[in-house]
């Protein structure tokens, strides 16, 4: 048998399926121990980010207490259902982002930490959200998904592009993950499959190469190869049995097809219909775990956007952040109404003795607290404990901290899916409490 060569691990593989097969004496080395498994009855946690620009109402972004008896501003007001499940954070900040002290310089950097190039020039850093996807979204079939409700803008402002305003999301130093904007596309890149294959058995998928690689191993190990399959084939009918009595026997998407319509092609042009559409894909992706990952920008830094159906269309998204109105104040708090509306969706979806919510880590942010360009004390929420590991239901106030780097919450939410790195961005240590 030492003439055979095999792959430093084997697979057996069918349409759709690939199965990892036990250690053989034929095989001269088998696999990489250095990864632990996920545990297959916990469900996965999800990892979102929703970005608003401009900041929010000055004397109106607060919260105080804990718990159920939290009280919350003005602005935070739509997730006073989730304030068991909610961490306010204050006073985070991005050294780099306080260089050029202009709606650019202060988000192209707001997920990475890094410096940027001025000038016109595109260099930012690989944001959290595509290291995440890059290490831990591999197992999905969409590794990220990268929202957005305003078109990119292409222009300089103030010797900085302002393609720095128009992504959060960075594949690599150089290249913004590119925004769909279209919710029937990113539908589809959820969903669009040439053929189904979710409810055939990953054995029966495999029998035909199983019985090829049969041929080429020892006696002894096809009577190890013979009692394995039987051993899969085991579990498969105890988990259809389970299913068919209602158990929950290790964790399974709750839907495996989508439960809305595909959107309509196009762009909607109403800003409601379009932030509510990339809501309900981005629960979507989750629910099925189609992906763990997604960032929905609902709209630029320097934003253009208008708001008729609120009876704010006098001025756009930018102008208004310049003074602390009762129409910034009903901008603000529509805002925050989606990320309340993806945390309700979320949270009556059980996961065993979770929710997905409970098994999501979601975070809204954005790049300054006012419209006055004040980025030494960022705007965080953090919903969701990462599967039981965030102690929820705080208001953590880090300004007179030592430790106040915003990547240092990045670090410590990376380490919630297995990803723990030396440092990140502007920083090497984790944030205390989170």
């Amino acid at each position: 048998m030492a003439k055979h060569r095999f792959s430093r691990r084997t697979f057996l593989r069918g349409v759709g399926v690939s199965m990892a097969l036990p250690w053989m004496e034929s095989k001269s080395v088998w696999g990489d121990e250095t990864k632990p498994a996920e545990p297959g009855s916990q469900a996965p946690i999800r990892f979102g980010v929703l970005f608003s620009g401009n900041g929010f109402h000055s004397k109106e972004w607060w919260a105080r207490g804990e718990g159920a008896g939290m009280e919350l501003g003005q602005v935070v007001q739509p997730l006073a259902d989730f304030r068991t499940k909610l961490n306010f954070i204050q006073g985070l900040y991005n050294e780099e982002a306080l260089k050029g002290n202009i709606h650019s310089s202060q988000t192209g950097n707001l997920l990475s930490g890094a410096p940027l190039l001025p000038g016109g020039e595109i260099r930012s850093g690989t944001s959290i959200d595509q290291v995440i996807s890059q290490r831990y979204g591999t197992s999905t079939k969409v590794p990220s998904l990268v929202l957005g409700c305003e078109k990119s803008n292409p222009s300089v402002h103030k010797n900085y592009s302002m393609i720095y305003s128009s992504h959060i999301s960075w594949t690599s130093p150089t290249t913004p993950t590119p925004l769909e904007l279209y919710p029937s596309l990113a539908f589809d890149r959820l969903f669009r499959e040439e053929s189904q294959h979710g409810d055939e058995s990953v054995l029966d998928a495999v029998l035909d190469e199983a019985k090829s690689f049969r041929g080429k191993i020892s006696s002894l190990d096809r009577r190890k190869l013979d009692e394995y399959l039987d051993s899969v084939r085991d579990v498969e009918q105890r988990l259809e049995r389970a299913g068919q009595a209602g158990e929950l026997q290790g964790w399974r998407p709750t839907i495996d097809k989508p439960n809305i319509p595909r959107p309509d092609d196009g762009i909607p042009q109403n800003i409601a219909d379009h932030m509510r559409l990339m809501a309900d894909i981005m629960v979507l992706g989750f629910q099925t775990d189609t992906t763990r990952v997604c960032t929905l920008k609902l709209n630029n830094d320097h934003s253009s956007l208008r708001f008729p159906h609120l009876g704010v269309d006098y001025m756009i998204h930018h102008l208004l952040s310049h003074s602390d109105t009762a129409d910034w104040l009903k901008v603000n708090q529509f805002f925050i109404e989606q990320f309340a509306y993806i945390a309700r969706k979320l949270d009556g979806i059980q996961e065993g003795e979770r929710t997905a919510l409970d098994n999501s880590m979601l975070m809204y942010c954005s790049s300054m607290l006012t419209g006055g360009h004040d980025a030494t004390k960022l705007p965080v929420l953090l919903v969701g404990t990462g599967g039981g590991q965030i102690q929820a239901g705080r208001v953590l106030n880090y300004l007179d901290k030592p430790n106040r780097k915003m990547c240092s919450l990045f670090l410590s939410l990376m380490d919630k899916v297995g990803i723990r790195l030396p440092s990140f961005g502007d920083s090497n240590e984790r944030l205390a409490e989170v």
